[in-house]
């Protein structure tokens, strides 16, 4: 698993309003929409930051499904 950093972030009620609506109509939540909205800015300013592996998610696969034994 990722580790990720935590933080406190205080906003204006208008903004965090603004970006829920982006969050909504994304599919996303507002911390999700906060992390594309920093990294659009930082690629705009010509800054790369790599992205980490992200997590997978769901039932891990059979041993059948992988072509193992399922003895």
């Amino acid at each position: 698993m990722t580790a990720r950093k935590a933080f406190p972030l205080r906003l204006d009620p208008a903004l965090h309003d603004a970006v829920q609506r982006l969050a909504d109509a994304e599919l996303r939540s507002v911390n999700a929409e906060i992390e594309v909205l920093l990294r659009e800015a930082l690629a705009r300013r010509g800054v790369k930051v790599a992205r980490a592996e992200p997590q997978r998610r769901g039932r891990p696969p059979s041993a059948d499904r992988l072509g193992g034994d399922s003895r």
